[in-house]
């Protein structure tokens, strides 16, 4: 099973790559390090709602639609 920071990390790779947007370029849109941007998006960090809000900003999307991936992924058993 996946935990929930590795679900959320592949919620926003997923976006994120839709984007066609490479991970250095998501991390200048999004105002954060690009090796942050990867850690996320491998689940090897909590993080806080206040990176939340700016990762969901850069993917146009509101904070809930990325939670809701999330908890589908764990209601199916991820």
């Amino acid at each position: 099973m996946s935990t929930i920071p590795e679900l959320f990390g592949a919620a926003v790779r997923r976006r994120r790559e839709r984007m066609k947007l490479s991970q250095e370029d998501f991390a200048d849109k999004a105002g954060i390090h690009r090796t942050y941007v990867s850690s996320v998006e491998l689940g090897k960090v909590q993080i806080s709602i206040v990176i939340a809000h700016k990762i969901a900003q850069a993917l146009g999307v509101p904070q809930s639609k990325l939670w809701q991936e999330v908890e589908r992924k764990l209601a199916a058993g991820a």
